[in-house]
């Protein structure tokens, strides 16, 4: 059969090639039909068709095979092809005229009854066709090898780009975060250069500031100056009206001093007037002696008389003359002595003006003092200034000089700095492939081994609980093989140490710990059933790491967070054809008995309600009946399902725990995931306990209900316990019924599920034997195998509205 026929297109050449190697295909081909070599009639599409010679021997022309004439020739009897065309003429390698002359070729009959000719020329045909089969078939053999060889080259070629792809996207994240860092160092280089710049401007600006104060010091001291030469001047006005004054005083002086002369000359004058009026009167009286004398001479002599009258009016005028002229002296004497007193008051005032005119001097001297003061003050605030600018002057050159030197420093500090930074990424990608490894490789052994996986957490201590004892009772050992695992108690002088998967020291936050779940959560979404629960003694923070604290998100614990990646895993994959259907349930075990959270029909305290029953199939789920399950959609309609089940949930009070939880919460999220280009089928499950805090009835005081709920979750725990001895020591039989927490956590514990038990201890110290109670169980619980997880990949159960695990 002739399948498929390859052709080879040849530029300025011959149709036969000379080649070593087998043909290979080219763009153009043609198929030959088998009918059509049956009947020899049928066309054969396609160009060319080249071989290769054996041992460098030349393909024989095709007329050889096909008599003289070539195709569409008739075959004589007298050109009888050779009989072993293999042998005679090598590989021989056929064109498309050559086949269509073979399958055209007619036989020309001289003889028609002749059957000998006949049958040998049909035989040698036949033998022509055998030999354009089997190079036809060894050619379709080489095609199949070389498409083979083709195809596993692809393959190989398409992993090793899908490397280079990765490879490339590790060298680009790792150059982004180099170039990020660079950026960072290049802007706080940025930040020192602007700052030294704007240090620089400052310097020139305070520069400028003191040249603008020299500059208004030097106005000032020319100000200065010149109030200094107006106040000598008008000091020198003032010494010229001190030396007027002066000369005025004097003259005054002399004034007074000759009015004095005056008035002592008037005071003797008048001394001398009023002896002459005593005087006056003396004759007066010795004239009216005379008179009464001569009035008894009177008759005596009337001549005598009448010169006596006359001498009387001669003196009465005299005397009248004198008393005007004493009057007018008087009067002198009054209008010099208002003279002197006028002069009087004028010398004070000259005496205050001058006194005034000494202190204006006193103070223009002072002012001219403390003028003179300042200008010696400013000329040495000048000097200085001018010194600081010169410091200033050579304070800028080295800061010039230092900003060279710093930028030099700079770019050598730049390229060490990128050498390190290059050092330190590749030490922290090593770092981190190398941790990544060993987790990878860690889970990989504990899934192989089928060991609970057991995280201790050690919460840190309350404001009123003491503090001084802390760093005595626990440490964490720092070497390289216990770093993140071990813990050590100290107990009465004995220490205890124990290893877990990882140990979480007091600041440890919930992002930190909910990173190391994180891949076993991402299981889930991969079709695994994953079971995380706490474990611990009442107040040593399990609810705190499930629930977190509400009303602060950073706080949030693994279930919100848990939900939060799973619903951002799911937005993520849908673009990769994913589509997935979340069903979340919630129950708590209280007293020995399962109570639906979600309900919406909830039992009375005190009275009986539904009836749980607990069921597990032959696939190794388990299933509550009548169990409320509710399709959610996104991480806020769980949050809201969350905060009704809180609400619903059993808490109370005692004395270790405000809000201690007195049941069992166990929380369900069932995954169902299709792949629709695909076909494949997931089908996983999330399971979140928090269980109940064990206590001791001398530390928590229960009393009536509270005294019923803790017997019943010790119970709970103690058979708990008895499952893990049991399985620590691979007994036949295991008491997974001995109580409702047990028999719901079958699958978890007895199964093929991915297990985690989150161990949380109080540091308080009067918790110290419970903590060590804890950490030993988390041993035994570390240590025990329950079997290699199995992924789901079945279809979707009947019961679609039931819970298991």
């Amino acid at each position: 059969m002739l399948q498929k026929m390859v052709t080879k297109t040849q530029q300025n050449s011959s149709p036969y090639s000379l080649t070593s190697s087998p043909p290979t295909p080219s763009s153009k081909n043609f198929e030959v039909d088998e009918m059509l070599i049956d009947k020899g009639q049928e066309q054969v599409g396609g160009e060319t068709m080249v071989g290769t010679p054996i041992s460098g021997r030349s393909r024989q022309a095709f007329s050889l095979l096909n008599g003289v004439g070539g195709g569409g020739h008739d075959l004589t009897p007298g050109s009888a092809p050779p009989s072993n065309a293999g042998s005679d003429y090598g590989i021989i390698e056929f064109t498309r005229e050559d086949v269509e002359s073979l399958l055209n070729e007619k036989s020309k009959r001289k003889d028609r009854f002749n059957y000998k000719e006949r049958c040998e020329n049909m035989i040698d045909y036949i033998k022509r066709l055998k030999v354009c089969i089997r190079w036809f078939q060894d050619l379709e053999m080489s095609y199949s090898l070389e498409h083979e060889r083709l195809k596993n080259s692809l393959e190989l070629t398409q992993q090793k780009c899908m490397e280079i792809e990765l490879l490339l996207k590790i060298k680009e994240e790792e150059l982004n975060s180099i170039i990020t860092e660079m950026r960072r160092n290049c802007t706080n280089l940025q930040e020192k250069l602007i700052k030294e710049e704007t240090e620089r401007a400052s310097a020139a600006e305070s520069l400028e500031k003191e040249r603008e104060a020299r500059i208004n010091i030097e106005r000032s001291h020319t100000t200065l100056s010149e109030d200094l030469g107006r106040a000598q001047r008008e000091i020198q006005s003032a010494n010229q009206k001190i030396s007027s004054l002066n000369e005025m005083y004097k003259r005054l002086q002399d004034y007074i001093t000759s009015l004095q002369q005056y008035n002592g000359k008037l005071h003797t004058e008048l001394s001398t007037v009023e002896d002459e009026l005593k005087r006056v009167e003396k004759e007066k009286a010795t004239v009216m002696e005379n008179i009464t004398m001569l009035k008894g001479e009177l008759t005596l002599s009337i001549a005598s008389q009448e010169e006596a009258v006359k001498q009387k009016d001669v003196l009465v005028s005299e005397v009248a003359s004198l008393r005007g002229e004493l009057q007018q002296v008087r009067e002198e004497r009054d209008r010099q002595l208002s003279q002197v007193q006028m002069l009087s008051s004028e010398l004070e005032k000259v005496k205050e003006s001058t006194e005034n005119s000494s202190s204006e001097l006193d103070k223009l001297t002072f002012k001219a003092n403390e003028l003179e003061a300042k200008c010696s003050l400013k000329d040495n605030q000048i000097k200085e200034l001018n010194e600081q600018l010169a410091t200033a002057e050579k304070k800028l050159q080295v800061s010039d000089i230092s900003v060279i030197e710093t930028r030099t420093e700079y770019e050598g500090q730049q390229k060490f700095i990128d050498e390190l930074q290059r050092r330190l990424a590749d030490a922290e990608y090593k770092l981190i492939e190398g941790e990544m490894l060993r987790k990878k490789l860690h889970n990989t052994i504990l899934e192989l081994k089928g060991n609970i996986r057991v995280f201790c957490r050690v919460r840190p201590l309350l404001p009123d609980e003491s503090c001084s004892t802390e760093g005595k009772i626990f440490s964490y050992p720092t070497s390289m093989e216990a770093s993140g695992r071990a813990i050590d108690l100290a107990q009465n002088g004995q220490k205890h140490s124990f290893t877990f998967d990882k140990v979480f020291a007091p600041e440890s936050s919930q992002e930190e710990v909910f990173v190391e779940i994180s891949q076993l959560v991402q299981s889930a979404l991969d079709g695994y059933k994953v079971c995380i629960f706490a474990y611990g003694q009442t107040g040593s923070g399990k609810t705190y790491t499930m629930m977190g604290r509400p009303g602060h998100p950073e706080e949030k614990g693994l279930i919100p967070r848990s939900l939060e990646q799973i619903f951002q895993t799911k937005q993520s994959q849908q673009p990769q054809g994913w589509k997935y259907e979340m069903q979340v349930s919630m129950l708590e075990i209280y007293n020995e008995t399962i109570r639906d959270l979600l309900s919406t029909t909830r039992q009375e305290s005190g009275t009986p309600g539904k009836q749980y029953t607990i069921k597990h199939d032959a696939s190794g789920n388990t299933h509550v009946s009548d169990l409320t399950v509710v399709d959610v959609q996104s991480a806020r309609e769980v949050a809201f399902l969350l905060n009704q089940a809180a609400n619903s949930r059993s808490v109370g009070k005692t004395q270790m725990n405000e809000q201690s939880s007195r049941s069992h919460f166990v929380f369900t999220l069932r995954i169902y995931g299709v792949n629709e280009s695909t076909e494949q089928q997931v089908q996983g499950v999330l399971n979140l306990i928090d269980l109940a805090g064990s206590e001791r009835l001398s530390k928590s005081g229960s009393t009536g209900d509270r005294l019923k709920e803790t017997q019943a979750i010790n119970k709970s725990l103690s058979s708990l316990s008895d499952v893990i001895f049991a399985l620590a020591k691979k007994e036949d039989h295991v008491p997974f019924r001995n109580s409702k927490l047990t028999f719901l956590l079958q699958p978890c514990l007895g199964g093929d599920s991915k297990t985690l038990m989150f161990v949380n201890i109080s540091p308080e110290p009067s918790s110290l034997g419970e903590s060590l109670c804890s950490l030993r169980f988390a041993s035994r619980v570390n240590a025990c195998e329950i079997g290699t997880p199995r992924r789901q990949t079945n279809g979707r159960s009947t019961e679609s509205r039931l819970s298991y695990f």
